[in-house]
């Protein structure tokens, strides 16, 4: 197992494979090297054909999905994901910071979204948060709406939000540094 699962999490959330769908070849190679610098595998994809394909033939354990692809949108690829697997984790990565566009891809099933530019520390962890949170809500029906969310950033800062706030990022107001609030406790 990773050594970003190992620290208190259940062994059900396990993100190994991760199928990256970004259409601009730098930033898909920058971001297959990051994640395998952090013991991931990971295949790409340049668009919805190539997205559907490597979904059914690498059966990945992790997606993330850039918005802006050509021919069908990372909506649209999202929501099909969704329809056949539900359980699949679902992270947007894109430069889009529009509420609505937040929104939406949370209609169409996206369990997280991260704007660019983001560092390697914030990816890793929303992977394995992601990854927690569809494993508890799909093996343990956990009701994540429910009560607070407390956490800590990095520098020490304690936060207690309600949980409806979760999957948002907030900076923080001690170190200045973007947290994302977590989807448990």
């Amino acid at each position: 197992m990773l050594d970003h699962f190992a620290a208190g999490e259940s062994a059900g959330a396990i993100a190994h494979r991760i199928l990256v769908v970004e259409n601009d070849v730098e930033r898909a190679a920058e971001l297959r090297s990051l994640l395998q610098e952090h013991g991931f595998q990971v295949q790409t994809a340049k668009d919805g054909g190539q997205a559907h394909s490597a979904m059914l033939m690498y059966k990945p354990d992790f997606v993330i999905m850039e918005l802006l692809l050509p021919g069908e949108t990372g909506f649209e690829i999202c929501e099909r994901f969704k329809e056949r697997n539900p359980q699949i984790p679902v992270l947007v990565l894109t430069e889009i910071t529009l509420e609505d566009s937040r929104k939406l891809a949370t209609r169409v099933g996206a369990d997280g979204y991260m704007t660019r530019p983001f560092t390697a520390s914030v990816l890793v962890s929303q992977i394995s948060e992601i990854a927690q949170q569809v494993w508890e809500r799909t093996h343990l029906g956990k009701n994540q709406s429910e009560g607070r969310v407390r956490f800590n950033c990095r520098c020490g800062k304690r936060f207690k939000m309600s949980a409806k706030h979760r999957g948002r990022t907030l900076t923080c107001p001690e170190c200045g540094e973007p947290i994302i609030v977590p989807h448990h406790d």
